[in-house]
Protein backbone atom coordinates (compact mmCIF):
# COMPACT_ATOMS: atom_id res chain seq x y z
CA UNK A 1 0.00 0.00 0.00
CA UNK A 2 1.39 3.89 -1.05
CA UNK A 3 1.73 6.21 1.41
CA UNK A 4 -1.24 7.91 -0.53
CA UNK A 5 -3.30 5.03 -0.36
CA UNK A 6 -2.35 4.70 3.79
CA UNK A 7 -3.06 8.29 4.47
CA UNK A 8 -6.46 7.83 2.50
CA UNK A 9 -7.38 5.15 4.20
CA UNK A 10 -7.13 6.54 7.63
CA UNK A 11 -8.81 9.47 6.28
CA UNK A 12 -11.45 7.28 5.74
CA UNK A 13 -11.75 5.81 9.22
CA UNK A 14 -11.51 8.96 10.96
CA UNK A 15 -14.61 10.16 8.86
CA UNK A 16 -16.48 6.56 9.63
CA UNK A 17 -15.64 7.46 13.66
CA UNK A 18 -17.02 11.04 12.87
CA UNK A 19 -20.31 9.83 11.22
CA UNK A 20 -21.08 7.34 13.66
CA UNK A 21 -21.32 9.93 17.13
CA UNK A 22 -21.43 12.84 15.46
CA UNK A 23 -24.68 14.37 13.24
CA UNK A 24 -21.86 16.35 11.14
CA UNK A 25 -22.70 15.30 6.92
CA UNK A 26 -20.03 12.67 5.92
CA UNK A 27 -18.84 12.35 1.94
CA UNK A 28 -20.83 10.10 0.08
CA UNK A 29 -17.88 8.24 -0.49
CA UNK A 30 -18.02 7.48 3.01
CA UNK A 31 -18.90 3.81 3.60
CA UNK A 32 -19.63 1.52 7.20
CA UNK A 33 -19.40 -2.02 7.49
CA UNK A 34 -18.24 -4.05 10.33
CA UNK A 35 -14.41 -4.16 10.18
CA UNK A 36 -14.53 -0.73 9.39
CA UNK A 37 -16.29 0.34 12.16
CA UNK A 38 -13.93 -1.83 14.32
CA UNK A 39 -10.79 -0.24 13.41
CA UNK A 40 -12.44 3.21 13.39
CA UNK A 41 -12.15 3.02 17.15
CA UNK A 42 -9.08 4.07 17.46
CA UNK A 43 -10.06 7.83 16.61
CA UNK A 44 -13.13 7.98 18.76
CA UNK A 45 -10.78 9.97 21.07
CA UNK A 46 -10.27 12.55 18.09
CA UNK A 47 -13.77 13.20 17.64
CA UNK A 48 -14.44 14.03 20.82
CA UNK A 49 -11.01 16.23 20.15
CA UNK A 50 -13.62 18.51 17.22
CA UNK A 51 -16.52 18.29 19.42
CA UNK A 52 -14.76 19.16 22.82
CA UNK A 53 -13.10 22.16 20.30
CA UNK A 54 -16.31 23.37 18.95
CA UNK A 55 -18.08 23.65 22.43
CA UNK A 56 -14.91 25.68 23.44
CA UNK A 57 -14.96 27.70 20.51
CA UNK A 58 -19.04 28.17 21.25
CA UNK A 59 -17.96 29.51 24.83
CA UNK A 60 -15.23 31.60 24.22
CA UNK A 61 -16.95 33.47 21.21
CA UNK A 62 -20.17 34.23 24.15
CA UNK A 63 -18.32 34.43 27.04
CA UNK A 64 -17.45 38.18 26.66
CA UNK A 65 -21.07 39.13 26.38
CA UNK A 66 -23.16 36.94 28.45
CA UNK A 67 -22.98 35.86 31.84
CA UNK A 68 -20.80 32.31 31.99
CA UNK A 69 -23.84 30.35 33.25
CA UNK A 70 -25.29 31.23 29.46
CA UNK A 71 -22.52 30.70 27.79
CA UNK A 72 -21.87 26.92 29.51
CA UNK A 73 -25.41 26.39 28.58
CA UNK A 74 -25.00 27.42 25.18
CA UNK A 75 -21.31 25.26 24.84
CA UNK A 76 -23.66 22.07 26.28
CA UNK A 77 -26.73 22.78 23.72
CA UNK A 78 -23.75 22.53 20.97
CA UNK A 79 -22.24 18.94 22.01
CA UNK A 80 -25.86 17.90 21.93
CA UNK A 81 -26.86 19.22 18.95
CA UNK A 82 -23.22 18.05 17.23
CA UNK A 83 -23.42 14.44 18.59
CA UNK A 84 -27.28 14.21 18.49
CA UNK A 85 -27.44 13.09 22.47
CA UNK A 86 -26.01 9.97 21.46
CA UNK A 87 -23.86 9.50 24.81
CA UNK A 88 -26.72 11.19 26.94
CA UNK A 89 -29.15 8.43 25.83
CA UNK A 90 -26.98 5.81 26.25
CA UNK A 91 -26.62 7.24 29.98
CA UNK A 92 -30.62 7.28 30.59
CA UNK A 93 -30.82 3.90 29.10
CA UNK A 94 -27.87 2.28 30.92
CA UNK A 95 -29.48 3.61 34.54
CA UNK A 96 -32.91 2.65 34.06
CA UNK A 97 -31.26 -0.75 32.98
CA UNK A 98 -29.48 -1.10 35.99
CA UNK A 99 -31.56 0.61 38.72
CA UNK A 100 -35.01 -1.84 36.86
CA UNK A 101 -33.81 -4.62 36.17
CA UNK A 102 -32.78 -8.12 39.00
CA UNK A 103 -30.95 -10.19 35.90
CA UNK A 104 -28.82 -9.30 33.28
CA UNK A 105 -31.36 -10.10 30.76
CA UNK A 106 -33.97 -7.77 32.34
CA UNK A 107 -31.65 -5.47 32.23
CA UNK A 108 -30.60 -5.31 28.69
CA UNK A 109 -34.49 -6.06 27.88
CA UNK A 110 -35.11 -2.37 29.61
CA UNK A 111 -31.88 -0.58 28.75
CA UNK A 112 -33.02 -1.85 24.73
CA UNK A 113 -37.07 -0.07 25.38
CA UNK A 114 -37.08 3.31 23.79
CA UNK A 115 -39.16 4.74 26.23
CA UNK A 116 -37.48 6.54 29.13
CA UNK A 117 -38.17 5.49 32.91
CA UNK A 118 -37.92 7.48 36.33
CA UNK A 119 -33.99 6.22 36.75
CA UNK A 120 -33.02 7.11 33.43
CA UNK A 121 -34.93 10.43 33.89
CA UNK A 122 -32.93 11.21 37.15
CA UNK A 123 -29.74 10.52 35.71
CA UNK A 124 -29.57 12.76 32.77
CA UNK A 125 -31.33 15.81 34.83
CA UNK A 126 -28.76 15.41 37.36
CA UNK A 127 -25.34 14.71 35.37
CA UNK A 128 -26.40 17.78 33.06
CA UNK A 129 -27.33 20.25 36.17
CA UNK A 130 -23.82 18.82 37.43
CA UNK A 131 -21.85 19.34 34.19
CA UNK A 132 -23.54 22.74 33.84
CA UNK A 133 -22.65 23.60 37.31
CA UNK A 134 -18.62 22.36 37.49
CA UNK A 135 -18.39 24.22 33.81
CA UNK A 136 -19.42 27.90 35.38
CA UNK A 137 -17.21 27.50 38.26
CA UNK A 138 -14.09 26.54 36.13
CA UNK A 139 -15.48 29.81 33.90
CA UNK A 140 -15.68 32.21 36.42
CA UNK A 141 -12.18 30.70 37.91
CA UNK A 142 -10.99 31.63 34.13
CA UNK A 143 -12.82 31.35 30.81
CA UNK A 144 -9.74 30.16 29.18
CA UNK A 145 -9.54 27.11 31.52
CA UNK A 146 -13.47 25.96 31.21
CA UNK A 147 -12.82 25.92 27.40
CA UNK A 148 -9.65 24.00 28.43
CA UNK A 149 -11.11 22.07 29.90
CA UNK A 150 -14.22 21.15 27.66
CA UNK A 151 -11.41 20.17 25.22
CA UNK A 152 -9.81 17.47 27.47
CA UNK A 153 -13.41 16.41 28.99
CA UNK A 154 -14.65 15.29 25.58
CA UNK A 155 -11.35 13.76 24.55
CA UNK A 156 -10.49 11.75 27.62
CA UNK A 157 -13.79 10.69 28.19
CA UNK A 158 -14.21 9.13 24.78
CA UNK A 159 -11.08 7.74 25.36
CA UNK A 160 -11.46 5.77 28.23
CA UNK A 161 -14.77 4.79 27.06
CA UNK A 162 -13.81 3.28 23.47
CA UNK A 163 -11.05 1.46 25.48
CA UNK A 164 -13.63 -0.70 27.16
CA UNK A 165 -13.82 -2.28 23.67
CA UNK A 166 -10.47 -3.76 23.82
CA UNK A 167 -11.24 -5.70 27.27
CA UNK A 168 -14.79 -6.65 27.75
CA UNK A 169 -16.74 -8.57 26.39
CA UNK A 170 -20.21 -7.01 23.88
CA UNK A 171 -23.19 -8.71 25.00
CA UNK A 172 -26.31 -7.72 22.84
CA UNK A 173 -26.77 -9.15 19.46
CA UNK A 174 -26.90 -6.39 16.65
CA UNK A 175 -30.27 -7.65 15.65
CA UNK A 176 -31.74 -7.72 19.26
CA UNK A 177 -30.90 -3.82 19.42
CA UNK A 178 -32.26 -0.69 18.99
CA UNK A 179 -29.51 0.96 17.74
CA UNK A 180 -27.07 0.97 15.23
CA UNK A 181 -24.36 -1.35 15.13
CA UNK A 182 -21.13 -0.73 17.02
CA UNK A 183 -17.47 -1.67 17.38
CA UNK A 184 -17.21 -5.24 18.97
CA UNK A 185 -13.13 -6.03 18.39
CA UNK A 186 -10.55 -3.61 19.30
CA UNK A 187 -7.25 -4.39 18.17
CA UNK A 188 -3.67 -3.40 20.09
CA UNK A 189 -3.26 -0.72 17.02
CA UNK A 190 -6.76 0.86 17.25
CA UNK A 191 -6.07 0.58 21.45
CA UNK A 192 -2.23 2.23 20.87
CA UNK A 193 -3.65 4.93 19.03
CA UNK A 194 -6.70 5.73 20.67
CA UNK A 195 -4.83 6.05 24.20
CA UNK A 196 -2.28 8.15 22.28
CA UNK A 197 -5.63 10.66 21.21
CA UNK A 198 -5.26 10.89 25.01
CA UNK A 199 -2.13 11.12 26.40
CA UNK A 200 -1.43 14.06 23.95
CA UNK A 201 -4.31 16.14 24.78
CA UNK A 202 -3.64 16.11 28.45
CA UNK A 203 -0.18 17.65 27.35
CA UNK A 204 -2.26 20.97 27.59
CA UNK A 205 -2.26 20.26 31.16
CA UNK A 206 0.22 21.71 33.85
CA UNK A 207 1.74 18.63 35.36
CA UNK A 208 0.12 18.09 38.33
CA UNK A 209 -3.16 18.41 36.78
CA UNK A 210 -2.41 16.00 33.67
CA UNK A 211 -0.61 13.30 36.36
CA UNK A 212 -3.78 13.69 38.44
CA UNK A 213 -6.52 13.25 35.97
CA UNK A 214 -4.71 10.47 34.24
CA UNK A 215 -4.29 8.61 38.07
CA UNK A 216 -8.32 9.11 38.13
CA UNK A 217 -9.00 8.22 34.80
CA UNK A 218 -7.48 5.02 35.65
CA UNK A 219 -8.71 4.37 39.10
CA UNK A 220 -12.23 5.04 37.15
CA UNK A 221 -12.05 2.93 34.12
CA UNK A 222 -11.34 -0.41 36.37
CA UNK A 223 -14.66 1.13 38.78
CA UNK A 224 -16.04 1.23 35.49
CA UNK A 225 -15.30 -2.43 34.48
CA UNK A 226 -16.37 -4.07 37.77
CA UNK A 227 -19.21 -2.43 37.68
CA UNK A 228 -20.66 -3.68 33.95
CA UNK A 229 -19.20 -6.79 34.47
CA UNK A 230 -21.27 -7.27 37.92
CA UNK A 231 -24.31 -5.53 35.87
CA UNK A 232 -24.70 -6.96 32.65
CA UNK A 233 -20.86 -8.93 32.25
CA UNK A 234 -19.76 -6.83 30.08
CA UNK A 235 -20.48 -3.87 27.97
CA UNK A 236 -23.25 -1.82 25.02
CA UNK A 237 -23.72 1.07 22.78
CA UNK A 238 -25.64 2.25 25.52
CA UNK A 239 -23.10 1.95 28.89
CA UNK A 240 -20.63 3.01 26.49
CA UNK A 241 -22.17 5.99 26.42
CA UNK A 242 -23.26 6.02 29.99
CA UNK A 243 -18.93 5.73 30.69
CA UNK A 244 -18.24 8.72 28.77
CA UNK A 245 -20.58 11.44 30.66
CA UNK A 246 -19.56 9.62 34.00
CA UNK A 247 -15.91 10.40 32.68
CA UNK A 248 -16.89 13.69 31.55
CA UNK A 249 -18.41 14.37 34.86
CA UNK A 250 -14.99 13.37 36.95
CA UNK A 251 -12.46 15.16 34.31
CA UNK A 252 -14.66 18.47 35.26
CA UNK A 253 -15.06 17.98 39.04
CA UNK A 254 -10.56 16.53 39.43
CA UNK A 255 -9.50 20.07 37.15
CA UNK A 256 -11.73 22.13 39.14
CA UNK A 257 -10.12 20.71 42.25
CA UNK A 258 -6.71 21.13 41.19
CA UNK A 259 -7.36 24.34 39.63
CA UNK A 260 -4.34 24.21 37.49
CA UNK A 261 -4.88 24.22 33.80
CA UNK A 262 -2.81 25.73 31.44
Amino acid sequence: MSERESWHKEIDLFLVAMGYFTRIPMPKWVEVDADKLNKASRYFGLVGLLVGLLCAIVFWLTQNWLPAGVSVLLSMVTGVLLTGGFHEDGLADTFDGFGGGWTAEDKLRIMKDSRLGSYGALALMLVLMLKWQLLVELALYDPVVAGSAMIVAHTVSRVVAASLIFTEKYVRDDESSKSKPLAQHQGINELFILIASGVLVLLVLKGIAALSLLLVMIGLRRLIVVIFRRQIGGYTGDTLGAAQQICEIVCYFVLLVVGSIL
